[in-house]
């Protein structure tokens, strides 16, 4: 079969949809004839469709995914970069947008996670460490191509990767520009599980069901807490998350997981 070139390949003209199964949103990365690259607009619609998910009530975990089932996210759509990028300040102006996704998804007040197969590079890599929890099927490549592209990857998006694999091993992911499969990302800590391709889709709907179960403000008072001491031990943070850790000891919840426990069976949480 004859490979697309870049003057054959129609136009992006992807999009970001969103689904709800049970407890479950899932945002998709919608657009497989480019791998699921994210053109401008998608990324500048990224943070009204976590909005949307974290304001419906019946969302308790967020599920980022690539629609099609062979990639996650290849990246930003470089079919754009000559308009986009084409100067200094275009430049700053697409990162800012870039980083207001990333933002999105790492301040969301519910569990983020990316389910992820195929290609997660450049900026789909930068979405998926802007969740919570990452995890990949076997076979899935990971890199960030910035150093091949003569452009500097954003500095908060820096900040994202040096959280999970620290300065060594981020430096070697932006100097080389290689690419590393799923058992090398889960060594050094890029991703927090690898699963059998086949086993990708049941293992992530088994742990959208356990964050789903558990006390919606409980996991958000976590988060707010992990980001805060993640983020040097900022005192405004740090004072938010108190404040929820207040919230869940005075909410009906904490009351239900008390009966629960002593009655013997499962809680049923409500967030409030």
């Amino acid at each position: 079969m004859t490979m697309p070139t870049a003057e054959t390949t129609p136009k992006s003209s992807g999009s970001l949809r969103i689904e709800v199964t049970g407890s479950t949103g899932w945002l998709i990365i919608d657009n497989p004839p480019r791998r699921n690259a994210m053109s401008l607009a998608m990324w500048r619609d990224m943070p009204a469709a976590v909005d949307e998910l974290v304001r419906n009530d019946q969302v308790r975990a967020i599920v980022v995914r690539g629609a099609g089932g062979t990639s996650f996210c290849a990246g930003a759509d470089i079919s754009e970069f000559a308009e986009t990028r084409s100067d200094g300040t275009k430049a700053q102006s697409y990162d800012a947008i870039n980083v207001a996704a990333f933002k999105a998804l790492k301040h969301a007040e519910k569990p983020v996670v990316a389910m992820i197969r195929g290609h997660c590079l450049g900026g789909g890599l930068g979405i998926a460490l802007a969740c919570d929890l990452r995890i990949a099927a076997e076979g899935a490549l990971f890199g960030i191509p910035a150093a091949r592209l003569g452009i500097a990857y954003p500095l908060e998006a820096i900040a994202d990767i040096l959280e999970p694999i620290g300065p060594s091993a981020a430096k070697r992911l932006l100097f080389t520009a290689e690419r590393i499969d799923t058992e090398t990302a889960f060594r050094i800590g890029l991703v927090d599980e690898a699963v059998a391709e086949d086993a990708l889709e049941t293992r992530i709907e088994s742990l959208a069901r356990t964050l789903g179960d558990n006390a919606p403000l409980t996991l958000r008072a976590a988060k707010r807490a992990i980001n805060a001491f993640a983020a040097g031990r900022d005192k405004d943070a740090l004072a938010r998350a108190k404040e929820e850790a207040l919230t869940c000891f005075e909410s009906a919840d904490v009351i239900e997981g008390r009966d629960a426990f002593l009655e013997k069976r499962p809680p049923v949480f409500t967030g409030s």
